[in-house]
């Protein structure tokens, strides 16, 4: 399994919300861009970066700042956040990101996701997000419901070229209580595609625990900011059979 580190973004600033709450955010004293290549450093191979303002908006938001983390990092970086359209996401791709990162538009207008990733650039290149309260997908940056169930939609795409899917427990989500391991592990029988997990991992034991269900990688955040995670433990643990 791999560890990759996540760095949320709003107004340029690095932060982190809990429970996807906009009006309950953490805030961090660190540069994004030193941030980034210090996770590389540490061992990270990927990094995951979330426009928190183009969630919020539905466009991209802060698209030269995410250019400029890419270019400074040896990483792989998959790139969400209010990504709409075709032209998101090739912007995205021209600016160097590895893959990228579509909820909202692919949940709603799942005929639109099939044909972009029809298309042989696009192909292995998006990340399906699915952000779930209580197993019900969540959309336009968490704050509406989609009614359909995570795990029906991961079946849905079984066969389609996606990168991997990325699953996020909101409740979960910032609080570093734990991942919701029974959904995840769920997910991850359901489809073939590689699960990502995310939400709510603030230890060693956490990372073990979300490796046995399965997934090809987790996103790690507010643990890392917090000192409660050593991001290079975390990769040595992730990576033991």
């Amino acid at each position: 399994m791999l560890i990759i580190p996540s760095i949320d973004l709003r107004e340029g600033n690095v932060v982190r919300l809990r429970k996807g709450d906009y009006g309950d955010q953490l805030s961090y004293d660190v540069d994004p861009i030193i941030t980034a290549g210090a996770f590389a450093r540490a061992g990270a191979g990927h990094l995951h970066i979330v426009d928190l303002d183009g969630a919020r908006q539905g466009k991209p938001a802060q698209q030269e700042l995410i250019a400029q983390i890419i270019r400074s990092t040896p990483a792989q970086v998959q790139v969400g956040g209010g990504i709409r359209s075709e032209d998101d996401v090739a912007a995205l791709l021209d600016a160097g990101a590895a893959r990228v990162v579509i909820g909202t538009r692919a949940v709603n207008d799942l005929p639109w996701l099939q044909s972009l990733i029809s298309k042989p650039r696009f192909a292995a290149k998006i990340v399906l997000a699915l952000d779930a309260k209580e197993g019900i997908v969540a959309t336009h940056g968490w704050m509406s419901s989609s009614g359909q169930r995570a795990v029906d939609v991961a079946k849905l795409v079984n066969n389609w070229p996606l990168a991997s899917i990325l699953y996020t427990d909101v409740a979960k989500d910032g609080m570093l209580a734990g991942p919701n391991y029974e959904q995840t592990a769920g997910l991850v029988e359901a489809t073939r595609i590689p699960v990502i997990a995310s939400g709510g991992v603030g230890s060693i034991e956490h990372v073990r625990r979300v490796r046995a269900t399965g997934c090809w990688a987790v996103i790690v955040g507010r643990s890392l900011y917090e000192n409660a995670i050593e991001l290079s433990e975390a990769i040595a643990v992730a990576a033991q059979e």
